[in-house]
């Protein structure tokens, strides 16, 4: 794109991103959708406006070949709500046909393979962090974004805020992780998140959103540390958290307490996990504590 195509395209984008944010979209899908709006620019090298029928075509032609199913149902959203919100133009639809859907099982780590997990962690804030989110039941976004004011120490529980579907719920948090949480506060001070970004020392936020561990790097680091420790299974970070329930699972915790600790909008999607163990009932806050305290971590000097 030329420079007049360019400031064209950067005025665009910004109004589809004041449209969203007025239309109460999270600030999640206004990332989406908006990243969507240049990648289809970049692909063309041309204003959104400007695209044909037969180039919408070509593109979605191009999702379904090298992209995942809610990858190109996000993309044809965004350009939708484009389409509607700024240019208030009719969308020409472009019909794309759902593949099958395969029922695959994700790959669940045993609690020792957790423990190997953390324990070949060598750097403090992931090993805190990968914790964390196991012992919490933690989508990425919700543990990355946890601050010192959800910690309640007293009444031993976690404000897990804006979770899918900006839903707020409570986590019982274990002892073990709440000493780690102070172990790598302690290390870092920072004045309201527990998993900043950037480097200490910190001081009081500035205006705008506080800056929070990268989340490429998380991801990156726990894929690093399974090869290093020998683990062959597929894992990322949602790993921790599935096998976080699937564990509960396995030690009584009853279908509807996991839900509830999972921030699962339908049951439907809690009982999967009955494909792999079986269902009792228990205490599910002593139950967790039970479970974290018999991971085995070496931790690393700080």
């Amino acid at each position: 794109m030329n420079a007049n195509e360019l400031a064209r395209f950067h005025d665009l984008n910004q109004r589809y991103l004041t449209e969203l944010t007025l239309r109460g979209k999270s600030p999640k899908t206004i990332d989406l959708y908006t990243r969507c709006l240049r990648q289809v620019s970049d692909h063309f090298d041309t204003c959104p406006d400007q695209l044909s029928t037969d180039q919408l075509q070509q593109y979605f032609m191009h999702l379904v070949e090298h992209r995942s199913w809610s990858l190109v149902k996000i993309a044809r959203n965004a350009l939708q709500r484009f389409y509607q919100y700024v240019l208030d133009k009719p969308w020409d639809y472009v019909p794309i046909a759902k593949p099958p859907k395969v029922q695959s099982l994700q790959d669940v780590l045993s609690l020792e393979e957790v423990g190997r997990l953390i324990s070949h962690t060598r750097k403090l804030s992931y090993q805190v962090y990968f914790l964390t989110t196991y012992s919490l039941g933690l989508r990425l976004s919700e543990s990355l974004g946890l601050t010192i004011a959800d910690v309640d120490s007293h009444l031993m529980r976690v404000h897990v805020r804006c979770g899918k579907g900006r839903k707020d719920r409570f986590v019982p948090l274990p002892l073990m992780t709440l000493k780690a949480l102070r172990r790598y506060w302690a290390t870092h001070r920072h004045p309201d998140l527990l998993f900043p970004g950037g480097t200490p020392p910190y001081v009081v936020a500035a205006p705008g959103e506080p800056r929070i561990m990268a989340r490429a790097g998380v991801q990156k680091a726990i894929k690093q540390v399974a090869l290093d420790c020998g683990i062959r299974k597929r894992v990322h970070i949602h790993s921790l958290r599935h096998s976080f329930a699937t564990h509960l699972l396995e030690n009584g915790v009853n279908l509807r307490s996991i839900q509830t600790l999972l921030g699962h909008a339908s049951p439907v999607t809690t009982a999967r996990y009955t494909r792999m163990t079986h269902e009792a009932q228990q205490n599910s806050a002593l139950m967790i504590n039970a479970l974290v305290d018999r991971l085995r971590v070496d931790w690393v000097t700080s």
